[in-house]
């Protein structure tokens, strides 16, 4: 079976969640407790399949520690920034690390590609020979087979379109109750109800 490779912007797939909360809760305000379930996260990415190696870019909120330790408590290599780096977008760090890490598995891999898993929703950069879809792309002409795992809404069309012909792309919307869960309000500010995450059904779950 085909080892599988993650690649995994945490920041993205958070942000791109916390603009579907209040559309699948229907109250102001219930992005501010939307949180990903990370390892629902992490099993619909590798899908029950062997991994090589998984790399996670995210920030350093001192709440998410906690976190980020059970990520690196199953294999997660954790990469964290600070989002307060006057000097550094919010996506550049993340996007660099994870392109890099990329392209060193490109390299160190010619005789055995596998699955490259990417949690991400940006294709910037692709006229310029730059950025996610690029690395995609320089990496299925060398035998590797793609998987795009985001939200709907976020992922750059032309990375799905080209991820859809050459690969396989994986709307999260389809996943969300399970790889998501609300926390419930702060006493005496109740706007939402809390939610556990749902089971995850890997039975819909397509494989390349």
């Amino acid at each position: 079976m085909d080892k599988v490779f993650i690649y995994w912007d945490n920041s993205n797939i958070l942000h791109e969640a916390q603009r579907l909360a209040e559309e699948h809760n229907g109250t102001p305000g219930a992005r501010y407790l939307i949180r990903i379930d990370f390892e629902a996260m992490l099993r619909l990415a590798h899908a029950d399949r062997p991994v090589h190696s998984a790399i996670a870019a995210g920030s350093v909120p001192p709440e998410m520690r906690q976190l980020w330790n059970r990520l690196e408590s199953r294999g997660v290599e954790v990469r964290l920034y600070d989002r307060g780096d006057p000097y550094r977008g919010e996506q550049d760090v993340p996007d660099r690390i994870l392109q890099v890490r990329m392209l060193e598995d490109l390299a160190d891999h010619i005789d055995d590609p596998g699955i490259a898993v990417l949690l991400i929703g940006d294709g910037a950069g692709y006229l310029e020979g730059t950025g996610f879809h690029s690395t995609l792309e320089r990496m299925h002409t060398r035998g590797w087979r793609i998987e795009i795992l985001s939200w709907a809404h976020a992922t750059n069309q032309r990375m799905r379109r080209w991820a859809q012909e050459n690969g396989l792309f994986v709307a999260l919307d389809d996943f969300y109750d399970s790889v998501t869960f609300r926390e419930p309000s702060r006493p005496g500010h109740e706007f939402a109800v809390g939610r556990d995450s749902a089971p995850l059904d890997l039975s819909t779950r397509q494989m390349s």
